[in-house]
């Protein structure tokens, strides 16, 4: 896992957001992003720019799912919302969690009408646990066509 982190992180689009993926568990059911605020990620006010806090959760739901359904399905980013609850004047940090019961219910609504949407929700802290944003994503899986195994 460290070396899909390590190409992760080096990813040109995923690094422009100064976040980077500080683990993966080994079935990808847990990401986790650090954010700091330093000269590429602060905003004029002298705070975490939103597009930088945005850009770091926005591929990691996808991501997790892809990997952790396989290649019988097709996982793509449909809708997503983000709301600022609090300026980000030190590092954040999020941790992206899908349960195997999750999965699971994916796979059976998809076995049944051949595809299903699911809200993925996840948060922006400080060390201290603060919320300073909240991002939702909403993710569409369906049956790959042309019987990939």
């Amino acid at each position: 896992m460290r070396l899909i982190r390590w190409g992760f992180n080096r990813f040109p689009a995923y690094r422009a957001t100064g976040a980077r993926l500080t683990s993966i568990a080994p079935d990808w059911s847990e990401v986790r992003v650090r954010l700091p605020l330093d000269r590429r990620t602060r905003n004029y006010v002298g705070t975490i720019f939103g597009g930088s806090m945005y850009g770091a959760v926005d591929p990691v739901y996808m991501i997790m799912l892809i990997k952790a359904l396989g290649p019988r399905y097709v996982v793509w980013d449909k809708a997503a919302t983000i709301r600022f609850r609090r300026p980000g004047r030190g590092t954040l940090y999020a941790v992206f969690r899908v349960a195997p019961e999750e999965l699971e219910a994916i796979r059976a609504e998809v076995a049944e009408a051949g595809k299903t949407e699911r809200e993925f929700t996840v948060d922006m802290v400080d060390a201290a646990g603060e919320v300073h944003a909240t991002c939702a994503k909403l993710i569409h899986v369906r049956r790959r066509e042309g019987g990939v195994s």
